[in-house]
């Protein structure tokens, strides 16, 4: 084991992020998100809207590096605090007041509850009416919903279960146990700026470097989802599903929204741009119950893969000490 290793991340703090992950994940349960003003990715987006008038009306050169420097920025302040914290908890109070408070801040970085929520929600909507439905879907997604139908009203909300599963779940999971809070919490600075910046047309430029970063720090994480949830669904031809998730233009988004189409049996489209698993049928109602089902055991298969994987570096570690 390097020597370095255990002065960066001593096997008493893998045992409290361990627990803390997997209480993090039980406070989302019961309770649910923290108000605005005390959540932490809200203050992430006000920073970030904040230059958003401004970085529009630079040059593109401009932009570019504005658009960067802007999110180095954030990013090193959201770091800083979320490390100093972290040190504080680990350093200064016993192991049970570390994991309470380090769950207590690990929490508003995940939001698994709220978009179970949202996604049942659009299904409800869809049982009053159509237009109920659109409207619904328009606070889960940015795409234009005036034209969907209803299968693409499911469709669309399915994709972005499958989509945030990775971007607000599996994701800040993943770089919690690799990195603790400073991790989840750069993830979620950067994620939250690629969906403010990230978008092509006047964004091209500014927006970049947001773009290409969620890119990289997704990627894994993306590929870990698809594979979560095709180990809970039971197995799904991983062939077929990388050559289904390379129909999308992002290079992560395709992999777990087509691991979730292929596990349903459903084909899910954004029309002009992609098909996933196009031989499959259209979903219907029990479909989005049933997706959520599948991300539920992902998000706890997850779970307990981090918490044993963080268990067993702490077992050898103390193994190691002479």
């Amino acid at each position: 084991m390097p020597e370095w290793l255990p002065a960066l991340m001593p096997a008493s703090a893998l045992w409290i992020i361990a627990a803390a992950l997997l209480l993090a994940l039980l406070i989302d349960a019961a309770l649910g998100e923290p108000p605005a003003w005390l959540h932490p990715v809200v203050g992430m987006g006000q920073y970030l809207a904040l230059w958003c008038n401004w970085l529009l009306v630079q040059r593109p050169a401009m932009a570019f590096v504005a658009g960067a420097v802007l999110w180095v920025v954030g990013a090193t302040v959201v770091a800083a605090l979320a490390w100093s914290a972290q040190r504080f908890l680990l350093r200064e109070l016993p192991a049970v007041g570390a994991v309470l408070l380090l769950a207590l801040l690990l929490k508003p970085l995940l939001a698994w509850r709220m978009l179970r929520r949202e996604v049942l929600a659009v299904e409800t909507a869809l049982t009053e009416s159509l237009d109920a439905g659109r409207e619904r879907l328009s606070r889960l997604v940015s795409r234009d919903v005036s034209a969907l139908n209803e299968a693409e009203v499911r469709e669309s909300a399915i994709e972005s279960l499958a989509e945030n599963l990775n971007d607000s779940v599996v994701a800040p999971l993943f770089w919690f146990m690799l990195l603790g809070l400073p991790g989840a919490a750069v993830y979620r600075f950067a994620n939250t700026a690629d969906a403010m910046w990230g978008y092509r047309g006047r964004w091209e430029w500014a927006g970049k470097w947001a773009a290409r970063a969620d890119d990289l720090l997704s990627w894994l994480p993306a590929r870990l989802t698809a594979l979560l949830l095709a180990t809970v669904h039971g197995g799904l031809n991983l062939r077929a599903l990388r050559a289904q998730a390379r129909h999308t233009p992002s290079p992560n988004s395709g992999w777990p929204m087509a691991a979730m189409a292929m596990a349903l049996d459903v084909q899910l489209r954004k029309p002009g741009v992609y098909a996933l698993h196009a031989a499959g049928r259209a979903p219907r109602a029990e479909d989005s119950t049933a997706g959520i089902g599948l991300a539920s055991r992902a998000v706890w298969a997850g779970a307990l893969l981090a918490i044993g994987v963080l268990v067993l570096a702490a077992w050898a570690m103390e193994a190691s000490r002479p």
